[in-house]
Order: structure tokens, then C-alpha cells, then sequence
């Protein structure tokens, strides 16, 4: 083990789940330490695999705490998080104890959330999602219930029960609980986020009397930057010539764990680099697509997101997702999977190219159309696209 320094900190992986992990987490930010929440799920080779990447200085599982062999984190840090890496390889992101604290603060203002109320954790604490909303309890004394995995009857519950009255969710997961006749509207707030959040979607919760909250961030911005477009205290956006968004503030990370060059890389000029696409309409933030995501067909780009919204516009179609394949004549085809409402009763390539056509350019309609059971998705709710097709 290397001792920190006085500019340093341990960093201390937590390999439990649920209320154990969050006690441990909480015990080592009180004590000033940063930490890495391990998947307890994970084999003890992947486990083994995260470790050695990350280098923790100390690990607190079932067995109890112990040192182990690793680098300290500057003075400051409160968690290394690593990223979903739907698309690429994922990257361990180190978030400051300032960032925690000025994200907690802006998010639980902007919702009013106080005393009175109780976050629901039921996202893995193993992610940004997850582990902000304890980050927002810790600093803000705001209690906080926190369940070992998402399963939808114990979300329903804890609603119906006034155990909570906060939540954040993917928009998988409030869909399938709307689906499911789930009391989202005895929750004050449902934050949802991580994934886009198509209008249709916004509107089924909406009439069903649930109150909700588009959010936006990434993992380098401890989960936290927007909701519904406005921007957090302490955050700034800006719109880059090529329509890229970056951000500033004391949430972003400091960079990425061991690997300078990677955060060289996602810094302009002091701003980070989202590899998200936008614009500010009303003095508010849109994203409107991601950069390595875009479809360039016959030299027009397509955002797959853009598509994916005029699919589920459908009342055919449940679940949808868009990518580029290599195509001789136009360079990228559009091709969108599906998931249909009835697996006899797809909808037709002609039928959804003539809906997409009425939203947005003809370019944007897909040339091919695969009927699927399910989209592939990580916990935060966002398309692994390299899996499409598999399924």
C-alpha cells in the first residue's frame, strides 16, 4: 500500500450492496475518504479485474475492511465512478468532494426537497445515478431509503406506502412501472434521466397524474447539470461551433483515474467536452443528439435520438432504437429496431418511414426495420448500440 500524503486521501472500494454499501459509503466521506463502489454481483475475476485497474488503497466487503496495494486520490476527491461505456471502453471518473456538494445543493433546491421528504435510491449505487442520490442525502440531511436492486413492486410500494417521495428513474423502468398501474403520483417528484426522455413518455406520466423531471448529466458531471433544461447553481453550458455542449463548474471531475491523456483530451480550454449535441431554446439546455451516435446518410446527419422519438410516437411500437450501417451508396443507412406492442402485428417499413417523414427530414427515415423482443439497455436505461441485433 502507498501511504497518502498530505495532499492525498485513501480511496476505499466498497464491495457490498444496498443499505451496507450506503452505510460504508457514508462512514468513509465522513472520515474525508474517496470511494469506488464495486459490483457485488461481479465474479471474483471481473472483480479482481476492476481492482487492479483502479488501484483502490482499501476495500471494505464482508469480511470487513483491509488495506490493499493501491495509488491515494488527491486531497478533495469524494468517488472514482466508473462510466456505462455503452459504445466504448468505459472510464473510471474521478468526482470531487466540491462537485458532490454543489450538485446535492442545486438539484435538492430546484425540486424543493427538504426535511419532510425521502429520496428513493433504487438505481445501482455502482453508478453515478445511483450514488448521487445518496451524495444529495448525505449533504443536504435529507433521509434517504435505499434498496438492494430495482425491482418495480418494491419502487410501486414504497410509493404507495409514503415511504418515499423522491425518485429517480430511467426511462425504462417509468414506462414499465406505467404500464404496470404503479402509484408513481404518490411520489412529490420522479426524476428521470440517463436516457432521452421522449415527450410521449413525459405525456403518459403526466396524465397519469405523476409529477416529473427531465434530467441531464453525465458521469464527469457527478450525474447533475440540468433539470428540464434549466441549469443547476454552479453550472454553465455552452454550445460549441460544431453544436457540441460543454460544460463548466464545480461539478465536473477533476479527470479520469491514471490516465492523463484521456483527460487531456476531453478538456477545451477548460471546458468539458460532453460528446453530447445541443442547443439553448428559451434560455434552456436541449439535447438533441450524441456525436458518436450521428448517422451521416448522403451527406445529411441523422440523430438517432431524433428518430428514435418520432418512432414511439407509434401506438404500435413500445420500445425503439436507430443506427448507421455501412451502405455503398448513401455511405450510412438508417436502420431502427423496434419493439411492437404485438409481436403479430409489426408495423411497416413504409409505415414508420411516412411517420418519421412527418417529424423530421426524408433522410431521417429508416431504410430497414427489425422487429425485436427487446432493446438492449444498461442500468442507467441507455442503448447499447454495439448489442443491437443480438437480442
Amino acid at each position: 500500500m502507498v501511504e497518502p500524503t498530505a495532499s492525498e486521501i485513501d480511496l476505499v472500494a466498497v464491495d457490498l450492496a444496498g443499505p451496507d454499501a450506503a452505510r460504508a459509503i457514508r462512514d468513509c466521506w465522513d472520515a474525508r475518504e474517496a470511494v469506488v463502489v464495486i459490483d457485488p454481483a461481479l465474479t471474483e475475476a471481473a472483480k479482481f479485474a476492476v481492482l487492479r485497474r483502479l488501484r483502490p488503497t482499501g476495500i471494505i466487503d464482508s469480511r470487513g475492511r483491509r488495506a490493499m496495494r493501491g495509488s491515494p486520490v488527491p486531497a478533495g476527491t469524494a468517488a472514482v465512478v466508473v462510466t456505462s461505456g455503452t459504445a466504448a471502453t468505459p472510464k473510471a471518473v474521478t468526482l470531487t468532494r466540491a462537485g458532490m456538494e454543489t450538485m446535492a445543493v442545486g438539484y435538492s433546491s430546484m425540486i424543493g426537497a427538504s426535511g419532510s421528504d425521502v429520496w428513493l435510491a433504487a438505481l445501482p449505487l455502482t453508478g453515478v445515478a445511483g450514488l448521487a442520490i445518496l451524495a444529495r442525502s448525505y449533504v443536504t440531511d435529507v433521509p434517504a431509503v435505499v434498496h438492494d436492486r430495482f425491482v418495480s413492486d418494491h419502487v410501486a410500494r414504497s410509493a404507495e406506502r409514503h415511504e418515499a417521495s423522491i425518485v429517480s428513474l430511467v426511462p425504462t423502468a417509468l414506462r414499465r412501472l406505467l404500464d404496470a398501474g404503479a402509484p408513481l403520483h404518490h411520489f412529490r417528484v420522479v426524476l428521470v434521466g440517463g436516457a432521452p426522455f421522449p415527450n410521449t413518455l413525459r405525456d403518459c406520466a403526466t396524465a397519469a397524474g405523476v409529477t416529473v423531471v427531465g434530467t441531464y448529466g453525465l458521469t464527469e458531471t457527478w450525474g447533475g447539470v440540468a433539470l428540464d433544461g434549466q441549469l443547476i447553481g454552479g453550472a454553465q453550458a455552452q454550445i460549441a461551433d460544431d453544436g457540441e455542449i460543454e460544460i463548466a463548474g464545480p461539478m465536473v471531475m477533476s479527470g479520469y483515474r491514471l490516465d492523463p491523456e484521456a483527460t487531456r483530451d476531453v478538456f477545451r480550454d477548460g471546458w468539458l467536452r460532453t460528446g453530447d449535441l445541443g442547443t439553448f431554446t428559451d434560455d434552456r439546455l436541449v439535447v438533441t443528439g450524441r456525436r458518436g451516435d450521428m448517422i451521416i446518410t448522403g451527406g445529411v446527419n441523422v440523430s438517432p435520438a431524433a428518430v428514435e422519438a418520432a418512432l414511439l410516437t407509434h401506438a404500435g411500437i413500445v420500445d425503439a432504437a436507430v443506427v448507421g450501417a455501412a451502405d455503398e451508396e448513401w455511405g450510412e443507412r438508417v436502420v431502427a429496431y423496434v419493439v411492437p406492442v404485438d409481436p403479430a402485428a409489426v408495423p411497416s417499413l413504409e409505415d414508420v418511414r411516412a411517420l418519421v417523414k412527418t417529424e423530421l427530414a426524408a433522410a431521417a427515415a429508416p431504410q430497414e426495420l427489425h422487429p425485436v423482443s427487446r432493446i438492449p439497455r444498461n442500468a442507467a436505461g441507455k442503448v447499447v448500440r454495439r448489442d443491437l441485433g443480438r437480442s
